[in-house]
């Protein structure tokens, strides 16, 4: 059943995405940000751990992933460290994520060329 509610929750942020792309003048980089900030939001209320723990996987795949993961990175580190953990934590549980984009992007360039 985790399988299914992780397709449908996918499915459902695309569509969300989508509508919101075809309705409206933002651009894709707009969405992007919008639903970065809307997972740091439903992390901020804990209702996104809520979202993990019926869709499983499903709910970390998406882009409110990422703003869910900054966030909590950085609340879980600020109840150790206090308000440095706010800008410390961030870095500590996605670093790997954000290395590996880099580090991806990097290698995408150097082996493909930009067409103008």
């Amino acid at each position: 059943m985790t399988y299914l509610y992780g397709f449908l929750f996918c499915g459902f942020v695309c569509m969300v995405a989508q509508v919101i792309y075809d309705s409206s003048k933002l651009t894709p980089g707009h969405i992007t940000s919008l639903f970065v900030i809307i997972g740091s939001f439903l992390e901020i209320v804990d209702i996104y751990d809520k979202i993990i723990e019926y869709c499983g996987l499903g709910a970390q795949m998406p882009i409110l992933s990422f703003g869910h993961s900054l966030t909590h990175a950085a609340l879980s580190a600020s109840q150790s460290d206090g308000w440095i953990g706010i800008f410390t934590g961030v870095f500590d549980k996605s670093a790997s994520g954000i290395s590996f984009a880099i580090f991806t992007a990097f290698w995408i360039a150097v082996f493909f060329k930009a067409h103008d």
